[in-house]
């Protein structure tokens, strides 16, 4: 006969035992139960291949693309898979493994950049009213703004043809440099410096080769290669008591820190730091010191589809990928959200101002041997930021 201790070890184990089995039950019911939902709404929602077009603010946010697992570092997309499950357009298990879905963005936003009209391509349920229901889930700094069918191979990085970004910036980047930065409020910018600013960007016109303008790649790379079809800064404006002005640059694709590159180096020029000819001997074999300017600022603006419109756009089954009729609501959402983040966060972490006292720091007529014991001076001024 068992002994009252074995007894109770005996019933306590069988309860356990129960519970485990009741538990490992509930499961096998809740995964029938969702399979049978997602079979239900595959049914009444089939899945299309589509594109969406959103806005976002990226203060906050460490850059566009996702890092499955990682929820320290929120990104762009942590929000919007997670809206994306909420409203029922994907089922829960896309969220961890996106190729299920097919999706790919346009293009690749950093920490802190903002985006005006990024486009991502991707399958999912057409759930009625789906830009409010989508929106519905996500915080007021990210919205979708369009919505389109495309066809079932489309892919929003590899058929965009080119990529226009604009950069916002107080002018008094482009001040002498002994110009008291105390002062950053009351600089105007003159016609005359705006003129040669012009000039200046317009040498980035047509295809150079921009290894200089990015990280790790040598001269020998292909793909440093980039083709430039606009770039220009726009008459100045008052934003409270300060001037600011937008840079807006077009082109095939960017490498990483390419635009703030361009930025940064045309700066220095027009500030003395640098001569002129430092921008084609940049396009050189020659390693070449290139001052990057704050990611604040930076926005993609649109993404375009000129292949994809004339092979598809007139066909009469397919709409072409413009964004005319959302124009009102992309110009509201900058003005409500992207614009004043700039203006606000320049004002109170003067990150331009900061990063022009790195300027003497740079030396633009270093070879690549000269560069390495100024390395690490420049570390403390650029810190981590990508665009």
């Amino acid at each position: 006969m068992m002994s009252q201790a074995e007894l109770l070890t005996t019933m306590s184990t069988k309860r356990v035992n129960e519970e485990i089995v009741s538990v490992e039950n509930e499961q096998i019911t809740k995964k029938v139960k969702l399979e049978e939902e997602n079979a239900d709404n595959e049914k009444k929602y089939p899945k299309k291949k589509v594109v969406l077009l959103l806005a976002y603010s990226g203060k906050g946010y460490y850059g566009m693309q996702r890092n499955a697992g990682n929820s320290q570092f929120r990104t762009i997309e942590d929000e919007l898979v997670s809206a994306l499950i909420k409203s029922g357009c994907i089922p829960e298990n896309h969220g961890d493994e996106m190729k299920k879905m097919s999706f790919q963005r346009c293009a690749r936003t950093d920490k802190g950049v903002s985006a005006a009209g990024q486009v991502v391509s991707l399958k999912l349920r057409l759930i009625e009213d789906i830009i409010e229901n989508i929106n519905k889930h996500l915080p007021a700094q990210i919205r979708v703004l369009g919505f389109k069918r495309v066809t079932q191979g489309f892919n929003s990085k590899n058929n965009c043809d080119a990529r226009t970004y604009s950069y916002m910036l107080p002018t008094v980047a482009f001040a002498p440099k002994d110009y008291d930065t105390q002062k950053s409020a009351a600089f105007r910018l003159d016609p005359e410096t705006l003129n040669r600013v012009n000039l200046l960007f317009s040498l980035y016109k047509g295809t150079h080769n921009f290894h200089n303008f990015t990280s790790q790649k040598s001269p020998q790379d292909p793909s440093a290669r980039r083709y430039i079809t606009e770039m220009s800064c726009e008459e100045p404006f008052l934003s409270g008591e300060s001037e600011f002005a937008v840079i807006t640059v077009r082109g095939q694709s960017f490498m990483l820190h390419q635009i703030r590159k361009m930025i940064g180096l045309v700066i220095a020029v027009i500030k003395g730091y640098a001569k002129e000819e430092v921008l084609e001997r940049s396009w050189g074999h020659e390693k070449v010191d290139v001052p990057r300017a704050p990611g604040l600022g930076l926005v993609l603006e649109r993404v375009h589809f000129d292949r994809y419109n004339q092979r598809f756009g007139g066909d009469g089954l397919h709409q072409r990928l413009d964004w005319d009729a959302e124009e009102e609501s992309i110009k509201g959402f900058k003005k409500a959200h992207i614009y004043p983040s700039i203006v606000d966060t320049e004002s109170e972490e003067r990150s331009m101002i900061s990063w022009m006292a790195s300027l003497p720091i740079h030396d633009y007529e270093a070879s690549a041997a000269d560069r390495r014991e100024k390395d690490q001076k420049q570390e403390n001024y650029v810190g981590n930021e990508s665009d």
